[in-house]
């Protein structure tokens, strides 16, 4: 699989996967399946264990991404961000050929295709090599949605979040309630905490930061999606 290393936040769906590389980990994104999903390869640059987000479609592509060197990256992790068909298409193909353990938060573990190894809550911490990923409980999209926080020590944070926010909104909801828990906990738990450069990796299309978007979270609650 091509990588590029200019790394935008935009892929496109079949092209080329993009590489940013941080001082301990890179970030490794490509577009897989029919909805355009994004999928993040997150590697440890020292130990070279690497966890995967979303394991959403084309498994075949997803080895391709993880590599077939002797170089190649171990992959240890793969994290389901929610319940929803479209983000686990290849969950079972990838932790079958790997052997990588499945982490997923138990209000969404029911409906996923491989009941996941360990199961996260609010607070906790999953590990890729030396680097810490903070869990974050976003409820609303679905009951257990999470996001993904790597706070880097020479850099900014970055946060990975599923279909819970988006450049230009918060996640779909079915009901106003639901709308309104995700927007809290978006608000409170993500833009309440972090600064204006996290940089924000969404489960579909292209990134964006918290800076950009923080102007338009009262537009948001006023028009309910």
């Amino acid at each position: 699989m091509e990588v590029l290393e200019d790394y935008t936040g935009h892929v496109e769906p079949g092209g080329p996967a993009a590489r940013r590389t941080l001082p301990a980990l890179t970030i490794t994104k490509v577009s897989v399946g029919p909805m355009d999903n994004n999928t993040y390869l997150l590697t440890c640059r020292r130990t070279g264990q690497a966890l995967l987000v979303d394991a959403a479609n084309d498994p075949e592509r997803l080895s391709d991404l993880v590599g077939h060197g002797a170089d190649r990256p171990q992959l240890t992790t793969i994290v389901t961000t929610h319940r929803h068909g479209d983000h686990w298409q290849a969950l079972g193909a990838v932790a079958g050929a790997t052997g990588a353990n499945t982490v997923a938060h138990p209000a969404d573990a029911p409906e996923l295709p491989v009941p996941p190894d360990q199961l996260v809550e609010h607070g906790d911490v999953v590990s890729v090599g030396d680097c810490e990923l903070e869990v974050i409980h976003l409820r609303g999209h679905t009951p257990g949605s999470i996001a993904l926080l790597y706070r880097d020590p020479e850099g900014h944070p970055h946060l990975f979040t599923g279909d819970s926010l988006f450049p230009g909104g918060v996640g779909k909801t079915w009901s106003k309630a639901d709308f309104e828990s995700l927007v809290d906990d978006v608000e409170h738990r993500i833009f309440d905490v972090l600064p204006d450069d996290t940089w924000f990796y969404p489960g579909h299309g292209d990134d964006s930061t918290l800076g950009n978007e923080r102007p338009k979270l009262t537009e948001w609650r006023q028009r309910g999606w």
